[in-house]
């Protein structure tokens, strides 16, 4: 890893929590982006990841996550964030030292389904949504298993797509624009 100095951390961080927050406050013009945009707001958090360490990521986190609570419209879009797609690139710095790589895959299932759960009551008990629930209507009785299962689909791929951008990062991002502005 690169080591920066704290000026340029400080910057870095402040220009990715600031659009993360951007991000995070589209969620009110684009409905449909409930989902992907906090998955796109998780990715922006890579670059922190990697050019300063977790400790300088998880102060972004905290910091978007406070802020995306007040500021972002759709609560669904910042609880996801908040449980899952904004820590998430940090911990899968740490899930992925684990060997061997078939209890690496189960952790990194286990927390991703511990995670939306989780949001999803916070949603509900909290923040006094429950229309979620009934907005399954005639999907049926296990609607919530069918949409848990797609969804661990959908984070493998998101998972698979993180580690190839991360890798991209790393060999392309950094040494061909990066280095301009060292």
């Amino acid at each position: 890893m690169n080591k920066m100095k704290r000026s340029a951390q400080v910057a870095l961080c402040g220009m990715i929590a600031a659009l993360c927050m951007l991000m995070m406050f589209l969620t009110g013009l684009v409905p449909f982006a409930t989902y992907a945009v906090p998955a796109l707001a998780g990715v922006l958090m890579i670059a922190v990841v990697v050019e300063s360490n977790a400790k300088w990521a998880l102060l972004v986190y905290i910091a978007v996550s406070i802020m995306s609570i007040f500021i972002t419209p759709d609560r669904e879009a910042s609880m996801m964030f908040i449980a899952f797609f904004g820590h998430y690139p940090i911990l899968k710095l740490f899930l992925e030292r684990i060997k061997p790589r078939v209890l690496e895959y189960v952790l990194k299932i286990v927390c991703f389904n511990v995670c939306i759960v989780a949001a999803y009551l916070v949603i509900i008990f909290v923040f006094q949504v429950p229309d979620i629930l009934t907005e399954m209507g005639s999907f049926g009785r296990y609607s919530v298993l069918v949409l848990l299962a797609m969804g661990n689909v959908v984070f493998l791929i998101y998972d698979f797509a993180t580690t190839k951008l991360i890798s991209a990062y790393i060999g392309w991002f950094r040494p061909k624009i990066l280095r301009r502005f060292k």
